[in-house]
């Protein structure tokens, strides 16, 4: 699958395509669940993928209960975008959706936003476990934040807000996930972290007083003391969540310039995902987002009014 593949360019192919990464056993019923009362309506008046459910005696398409329902874009181009976004290591503006897909900027900016809630994981499960190692840190997104090569203050990341506070955590050779978190203090971090974090895990973290009550309740725990200039001691150190973060704010600085406190659990779903999947191919990764639409439908109220990045 390349971007010449006719799924991104022709809507007939980008829906069967569609029903094969959704459907793989046959069409289901997006209403009650029904698999064996299916028939694929015929005719000409008939929109091609249509079905109807003998049981619940309504109709339906690949597009019921995803996040294509009600879209009034083609499919081809609703594909070619999701292409797009999984193989950008740091991600595509909304601007440059607009430019490629020829829809409007206002269309552009939505998509990305139905597409990002597809990467969101459901329901995942605690990471590391016997014999794993999480490492967990904290950022912040926005603000200002000090040049250590230049000595002086630069503007970075959101020239229009505060630092939004960010916890990540990443088990080695394994999964990230992060977190918008309102502060960073024990309170706020401590239910994130023993939730999604075995307690079979070695927990490394860098030298902040919060952490060491925290590591307590894990089988082991390491940290780092950054601010005397110590990042590494053999096993002991958190440079795995540390180069996520390079990811994640290059993306942001780079790609996105200005990310809203309102959406930025959504571009945290967006990099953990890439990063999450990133032994797999760009087609693997597209497919993958492709299947994960169901059930995450978003409407334009409920992404939000306003625009920003």
């Amino acid at each position: 699958m390349n971007l010449t593949d006719k799924i991104f360019h022709d809507d007939e192919a980008a829906r069967l395509h569609l029903e094969a990464q959704r459907w793989p056993d046959g069409a289901y019923c997006p209403h009650c669940g029904e698999c064996e009362k299916v028939t694929e309506l015929q005719g000409k008046s008939t929109k091609p993928g249509t079905y109807i459910c003998k049981s619940c005696r309504t109709k339906f398409t690949v597009t019921v209960g995803t996040v294509f329902e009600r879209s009034h874009v083609g499919l081809a181009k609703w594909l070619l975008a999701f292409r797009l976004m999984a193989a950008s290591k740091k991600g595509v503006s909304a601007h440059q959706l607009h430019r490629s897909l020829d829809v409007t900027y206002k269309t552009a900016w939505f998509m990305a936003h139905r597409i990002r809630a597809a990467m969101a994981e459901t329901n995942p499960g605690p990471l590391g476990g016997e014999g794993k190692t999480v490492e967990v840190d904290e950022t912040y997104m926005g603000g200002k934040e000090k040049n250590k090569h230049k000595n002086k203050r630069v503007a970075k990341w959101d020239h229009l807000g505060g630092k939004q506070a960010v916890v990540t955590l990443v088990e080695r050779n394994g999964k990230a996930r992060s977190f918008h978190v309102a502060n960073v203090t024990s309170k706020t971090l401590r239910p994130i972290v023993v939730k999604h974090a075995s307690r079979k895990s070695n927990l490394m973290t860098d030298g902040a007083a919060m952490y060491p009550k925290m590591g307590a309740e894990f089988a082991s725990h390491g940290s780092v003391d950054h601010a005397r200039g110590e990042y590494g001691r053999g096993p002991i150190h958190s440079n795995t969540v540390e180069n996520f973060f390079s990811i994640l704010k290059r993306g942001v600085y780079g790609t996105y310039h200005h990310v809203s406190e309102a959406h930025l659990a959504r571009y945290l779903a967006e990099f953990d995902f890439r990063y999450n999947s990133r032994l797999d191919t760009d087609a693997i990764r597209t497919d993958a987002m492709l299947k994960a639409t169901t059930g995450k439908r978003l409407t334009y109220r409920r992404s939000g009014q306003a625009a920003n990045a």
